[in-house]
């Protein structure tokens, strides 16, 4: 069989690519080394959550967006500094994707039906000034049923070709080497791994039982990023945030090894960003693992107290989900790998979400009864779940014995209580007044004037330290690993760029692979939203090019 086009990789950029191109009648040829139940790639775990600017959505929640001032928050974030070179393309992709994200983006959604939750969730919120890092409204659109209802309209897109003949879909076949001609890439080579009956994100078997080799005049790279090869992580660590952690726990499953990357440089193609990348600060080490040292990140409202590991509180705007890499720059300069949060049970009810589409089976499931079972008093059953089962959770009656079992966790009895009770007690007496000098108590308050917080989202401020708000609950937050925000670099049609900025002819990329478009279109950081996000517009663009070509 001739194919027009082979892809490399069946996540959700790898299958938007393809259901581009054969929607245009080509013939495809597609190619991942998981099992055919892994067809989905890391999307299909996530919370599903996506960047949108001015929705209807906003709009209901009376958020005020545009276009300028998302791209007024995405300069501020993503601090491109290498705009001569390595920034060049990407901040090129990063104003076609809000542009995207303001413009089509939705309604190309929601004809394949795909639907959203009405509360728009406000993630990284900053803390700076207003041309600084963050989000200055609420953006994260949640896809109602998370990351596997993200993935159905393209999944059935690519299964529907599959019958007709245009898309041949071939599990098990892990690419070796693009196979290059006259500087061109014509090809793949690759060995065919034994069938494996691995569940969906499960650590399959590596064993090679044959090979294989097939050419098309265009290859498509979407084989994601290094989030799952924690060697790889530490080799490419940003000097700006010390040493690479000695302990993390891993947020995507083993076969995010980065490996094609480092095959497509050999072909020519040109990585660049090598030492931007994305990992969680508020991660759990999961009590019911699905791949190795698998960890779950915690997406917490502002109330909780974030300490250091030796008991010392973060300084401003170090709270719970306003920037991720400031407060991984402020962990890692305390000299060790995790940090906690104190918090309520009146909190942990409000506040703890976990991403993750298997930790959300209320939204996953699409079940209206589940999701407004959140309301009712208790923690939802898989947060009841970490709190009965998981090893990072303490939880006490009083803060005495509530330091006690948290320096038992740890073993290192860095934590003292007197200091930690004058910490909290300063704290709890700010909440006396309706005005305060403690700025995480300020951005309380700010939260809870927006409706979606207020009603789902962030607990109305109490004493932590006063009885009826109790159990006091401690909670160890791991590194957890996930994006790679630099990659190969690559043009507006997704073509692959050389060392000299030249396309490599036959040679393209989507998805986490090439920084989400650009080789790191997210700059330093990220806005929330934009991974799934950046998926679907770099394999919609490269399809597209592809079919076009």
């Amino acid at each position: 069989m001739d194919f027009d086009a082979i892809v490399v990789g069946a996540g959700l950029a790898g299958l938007t690519a393809t259901a581009e191109i054969a929607d245009a009648g080509k013939q495809v040829l597609l190619l991942d080394q998981e099992p055919e139940a892994s067809m989905g790639g890391q999307a299909w775990w996530s919370f599903g959550g996506l960047f949108m600017v001015d929705s209807p959505e906003q709009r209901r929640m009376g958020i005020k967006d545009s276009k300028e001032l998302a791209w007024q928050d995405w300069l501020g974030t993503a601090g491109f500094d290498r705009e001569d070179d390595e920034d060049d393309w990407a901040r090129k992709w990063a104003e076609a994707y809000v542009d995207f994200a303001a413009g089509e983006k939705r309604s190309w959604l929601y004809e394949m039906g795909v639907r959203f939750f009405p509360v728009v969730g406000w993630a990284e919120r900053g803390g700076y000034l207003a041309d600084g890092h963050g989000n200055s409204v609420p953006r994260f659109h949640i896809v109602w049923g998370t990351g596997p209802g993200l993935v159905a309209p393209f999944e059935r897109r690519v299964r529907k070709h599959m019958k007709n003949g245009l898309v041949k879909f071939l599990p098990r076949h892990r690419v070796d080497q693009l196979i290059t001609s006259n500087g061109a890439v014509v090809g793949v080579s690759g060995s065919v791994l034994v069938p494996s009956s691995a569940a969906r994100g499960e650590d399959s078997s590596r064993e090679v039982i044959g090979g294989f080799a097939y050419r098309a005049p265009a290859v498509l790279v979407s084989s994601g990023g290094i989030g799952g090869n924690l060697d790889l992580v530490r080799q490419n660590w940003p000097s700006r945030l010390g040493e690479p952690p000695k302990h993390m726990v891993t947020g995507v499953p083993a076969h995010v090894d980065g490996r094609m990357l480092a095959i497509t440089e050999e072909a020519g193609g040109r990585i660049v960003n090598r030492d931007r990348m994305w990992h969680y600060t508020e991660g759990l080490k999961n009590w019911n693992p699905i791949w190795s040292n698998h960890g779950i990140r915690i997406l917490p409202g502002p109330s909780s107290l974030w300490l250091d590991a030796t008991g010392k509180r973060f300084q401003a705007p170090n709270f719970p989900g306003f920037d991720t890499l400031g407060t991984l720059d402020a962990i890692k300069k305390t000299g060790y790998d995790y940090s906690w949060f104190i918090l309520t049970q009146k909190i942990i009810e409000k506040e703890f979400a976990l991403s993750g589409s298997e930790q959300n089976p209320d939204l996953t499931g699409k079940s209206i009864r589940q999701v407004l079972g959140r309301a009712l008093p208790g923690a939802s059953a898989p947060i009841k779940a970490f709190m009965d089962k998981g090893e990072d959770f303490v939880i006490a009656d009083n803060l005495a014995d509530l330091v006690k079992g948290m320096n038992a966790l740890t073993g290192e009895n860095l934590l003292n209580l007197s200091d930690m009770e004058r910490q909290i007690q300063a704290r709890d007496r700010e909440i006396d007044n309706t005005f305060t000098k403690d700025l995480q108590i300020t951005s309380i308050r700010g939260a809870r004037n927006y409706l979606g917080d207020k009603l789902i989202r962030v607990a109305p401020l109490h004493k932590i330290l006063d009885p009826k708000n109790g159990p006091l609950i401690a909670v160890r937050l791991n590194l957890l690993s996930r994006k790679t925000l630099g990659g190969l670099q690559t043009d507006l049609s997704g073509r692959v760029l050389n060392a000299a900025g030249n396309p490599v002819p036959g040679l393209y990329a989507a998805g986490e692979v090439s920084g989400f478009g650009g080789g790191g279109m997210h700059g330093y950081r990220s806005l929330e939203g934009t991974f799934v996000g950046g998926c679907l517009f770099t394999g919609r663009v490269a399809g597209r090019a592809i079919a076009a070509e």
